[in-house]
């Protein structure tokens, strides 16, 4: 796993890039959050083939479980993907919602990534 910083608007962004999934469980988000915390950061990037398919079913409750530890230590994160195809009403109206917000983002580039985290 390697830490690439994005600086824009005064802000510096984690971006985590990584062959494999890291992301399986909400413990792992636990353990992400203190490690950047830890660096300095309070906003990270993250892909989503980085991140295990059970998150994207809701169902699992793992998105949540994961996502509400982030908004628990205010460390703001963006999610990256393509979001075109989504079959799921439910993941749809959810990456809606967290769109809406200023917490989680769903998003489908880097640009477009640090133009809502660094506002």
């Amino acid at each position: 796993m390697e830490i690439i910083a994005h600086t824009r608007n005064h802000r510096i962004v984690a971006e985590i890039k990584s062959r494999e999934i890291y992301l399986k469980e909400a413990e792992d988000g636990v353990d992400l959050i203190g490690n950047i915390y830890y660096q300095g950061y309070d906003t990270v990037i993250l892909h989503a083939h980085n991140i295990t398919p059970a998150f994207f079913d809701l169902r699992t409750k793992l998105a949540g479980e994961i996502l509400q530890k982030f908004t628990n230590y205010q460390v703001r994160v963006a999610i990256i993907g393509n979001w075109s195809n989504i079959a799921s009403n439910s993941l749809h109206n959810f990456i809606r919602e967290s769109n809406a917000g200023r917490q989680v983002y769903f998003t489908d580039t880097i640009d477009n990534t640090l133009e809502k985290l660094t506002r």
